[in-house]
């Protein structure tokens, strides 16, 4: 894709992102910058922040757990080097640590592909997974929303027991929700 094709994935994505109710209604909303390729999330950050919605960013861990801080404005974020991996931007500022997103009322995933069940196959590093062990201890019951192109929406992606699924995928021309098995 072009520089001008992923500007305007991301302006789409954040507008199909911000139809959604459980990100109209949130008080804060644990979501992620986007790095390379994935789809852009800074027009989202920068509109959820400018609605009031309190946006907490990840920090990776030593141990690929999640820290997580405020996000503040694109000047609130560091680009950080983690080893041999790509860099990633995080909050430069207060650390709230990993149970912080706990509180978030929607957690917007990263990922590689959803399938029709829900299921979102991540990149392997496990930090998300974690995340999402965490809300299920706690009892926390945010909204999990995964933003992708609309070609990495497949018919199944591989499932460990650990895995669980989503609530929704967003992609540049539209949302899919997917029902909950009681």
């Amino acid at each position: 894709m072009t520089a001008d094709d992923l500007r305007e994935t991301s302006a789409a994505l954040a507008g199909r992102a911000l139809e959604l109710p459980e990100l109209g209604q949130a008080g804060t909303v644990a979501a992620y910058v986007s790095v390379g390729s994935e789809p852009g999330t800074r027009a989202l950050l920068d509109a959820l922040h400018a609605r009031g919605v309190r946006v907490l960013l990840p920090a990776l861990l030593p141990d690929n757990d999640l820290d997580w801080g405020p996000y503040e404005g694109e000047a609130s974020l560091a680009r950080v080097q983690h080893g041999g991996r790509m860099a990633l931007f995080e909050p430069a500022g207060e650390r709230l640590g990993p149970d912080a997103v706990t509180t978030a009322d929607a957690v917007l995933l990263p990922g590689l592909a959803v399938d029709a069940r829900g299921m979102r196959l991540g990149r392997g590093g496990g930090s998300y997974d974690r995340v999402l062990a965490r809300l299920e201890r706690a009892g926390a019951h945010p909204a999990l929303v995964v933003l992708l192109y609309d070609a990495e929406v497949v018919g199944h992606v591989p499932e460990e027991q650990h895995d669980r699924p989503v609530h929704a995928v967003v992609t540049p021309s539209g949302v899919r929700r997917f029902v909950r098995e009681p």
